[in-house]
């Protein structure tokens, strides 16, 4: 069994924003040779997520406006966490909602989707560097 494994780095400008990176990862499919396993798709940061869903802006917007709702930036002190200095206590809440990773099927050395998945990167807290741990078994 072979193993793979990449960082892909992101350094979102604004707060929060959805980044396809399907074609990133597909890339890394690519370069490790692997025809048939798994990729790991996997946020390394507490304030941003990696989950598989349509590539459809307006269902964008509704993930923004929805996760808005569950857990509002402001106002920044009605978050406990918000105490030590930060502002993103929203910013973890949304990362567990949308999820920490994402586990996809390789065959035939493609990405196993149904119709319509594409992977996304989900960023609650920019304005840093962060990234995405991608991590490829199989043969």
């Amino acid at each position: 069994m072979k193993s793979y494994r990449k960082e892909l780095w992101f350094n979102i400008a604004g707060r929060r924003a959805f980044v396809n990176i399907t074609p990133q990862v597909e890339a890394c499919l690519q370069e490790s040779g692997i025809k048939e396993g798994l990729i790991l798709a996997n946020a390394m940061h507490i304030t941003a997520s990696v989950f598989i869903n349509d590539n459809e802006s307006g269902l964008h917007q509704d993930y923004e406006r929805w996760l808005e709702k569950l857990a509002p930036h402001e106002p920044v002190s009605q978050y406990l966490h918000n105490r030590t200095g930060e502002d993103n206590g929203d910013a973890h809440l949304k990362r567990q909602i949308m999820g920490r990773e994402v586990v996809v099927a390789v065959t035939e050395g493609k990405l196993d989707f149904g119709p319509w998945e594409q992977i996304f990167y989900g960023e609650f807290d920019g304005g840093r560097r962060k990234r995405v741990l991608m991590k490829i078994i199989g043969e």
